[in-house]
């Protein structure tokens, strides 16, 4: 990690301008962990991205059991895909049921629209770098607990930090929410742009949410425009 990715973790809240954060005492002890960890961690030089990522891939592990999603039904790790030295970054919420499966994230009816949504804005999946905020499906599909978040979200911190894209495009509330460390709704951050992790962040609605609401299908469209002009 760079002096800059410091200085920016550091006024991470002061740059957000997010008045709610999430009151829970997990969350704020996880949010004081996260702190830490970037304060203490070991920085490791890699010669690329792509090895950074092989590297990361492999300390997590085929199998984890960091958090007690190996005992609800899950598969496999779903760790993430797409160009090691994207621009720009799509972060959602967790494997669900087709990720499980295949090993990769957004492969179900809402990654087959988030294919189309990136090619709307003249790039393919191979130009992206995609993954998720933990790398196990929750049973059921239900959001990521606090716990899990806590043993999993510091693998993305380090997939942001070895892409170093330029825009994180966060699909859907939890994302959001997630990243941010508010408890405001998407309804009220998408349409915003933050600064994170030396990177711009543009919150978004889930293609999942799409498949369910297409008039929200225009809103996503003005934040690919966005996206696609900071690239």
């Amino acid at each position: 990690m760079t002096r800059d990715d410091l200085s920016a973790h550091l006024e991470f809240f002061e740059e957000l301008g997010v008045d709610g954060l999430r009151p829970e005492p997990e969350w704020r002890q996880r949010a004081e962990r996260a702190d830490a960890e970037v304060l203490t961690e070991p920085v490791r030089m890699f010669a690329s991205a792509a090895e950074g990522l092989a590297a990361l891939r492999a300390e997590i592990g085929p199998a984890c059991t960091r958090c007690k999603l190996h005992t609800c039904g899950r598969r496999q790790v779903v760790f993430g895909v797409g160009n090691p030295d994207a621009d720009l970054m799509f972060v959602g919420e967790a494997p669900g049921a087709d990720e499980d499966v295949q090993g990769e994230p957004f492969v179900g009816r809402a990654g087959q629209l988030l294919t189309k949504i990136i090619e709307a804005i003249g790039l393919t999946r191979a130009d992206v770098y995609i993954a998720n905020v933990i790398k196990c499906r929750p049973p059921g599909n239900r959001n990521p607990e606090p716990d899990e978040v806590e043993q999993c979200e510091r693998f993305l911190f380090q997939q942001i930090d070895l892409v170093r894209p330029k825009v994180v495009v966060a699909l859907g509330k939890f994302a959001a929410q997630s990243l941010l460390e508010t408890t405001e709704p998407i309804t009220r951050i998408r349409g915003r742009e933050f600064s994170y992790r030396g990177a711009v962040l543009i919150p978004t609605y889930h293609p999942a949410y799409l498949l369910r609401n297409p008039s929200a299908k225009r809103d996503v469209w003005e934040d690919m425009k966005r996206a696609r002009g900071l690239l």
